[in-house]
């Protein structure tokens, strides 16, 4: 599962090179989902399905718990000013939802150019005893998006985070 595909770039890059494997991407924004449509169209995916629903309401009301193999947030929105940190995706609930929704040996992927919020991250799954990981070298796997290109062209740091249930 991918939380906000931004413009659908990476999502629909991964769901291509791995065609054996079933994706579910998340997105409100109108525009992101747009465009993650047409490439689906345009490269013909057939395992990668698009949901225009907030992220935890998904999990919470239509996820199973122990159903996904893996979550990726890449690039969300870090809301730098400490009077909006509380509209981060990454909070302890969430962290206890990511928890509940992963198969035992499951991971979260992370990624962000932001190095307050890979701190932020790192605090809120790293303080969780059921979960094992940390920073991590880029995986080929992941793209480097448009978005991702900007922020290191301004000299912003990327870090990868990845966190395995326990």
């Amino acid at each position: 599962m991918e939380i906000g595909t931004g413009m659908g770039e990476a999502t629909a890059e991964i769901a291509q090179n791995f065609p054996d494997t079933g994706f579910f991407a998340l997105e409100v924004h109108r525009p992101g989902i747009g465009s993650l449509l047409a490439r689906i169209n345009e490269f013909e995916l057939k395992n990668l399905r698009l949901i225009n629903e907030d992220a935890r309401i998904v999990l919470s009301e239509n996820m199973p718990d122990q159903c996904l193999d893996a979550v990726h947030l890449y690039f969300p929105d870090p809301w730098h000013k400490k009077k909006h940190w509380k509209r981060r995706i990454v909070q302890a609930d969430f962290v206890d939802l990511i928890y509940r929704k992963l198969k035992p040996g499951g991971h979260i992927h992370i990624a962000t150019d932001w190095v307050a919020y890979a701190d932020w991250s790192q605090e809120k799954f790293g303080s969780d005893a059921r979960f094992i990981g940390g920073v991590i070298p880029k995986p080929d796997f992941r793209p480097l998006t448009r978005f991702e290109g900007k922020g290191l062209g301004k000299g912003h740091i990327v870090t990868d985070l990845k966190y395995v249930k326990a």
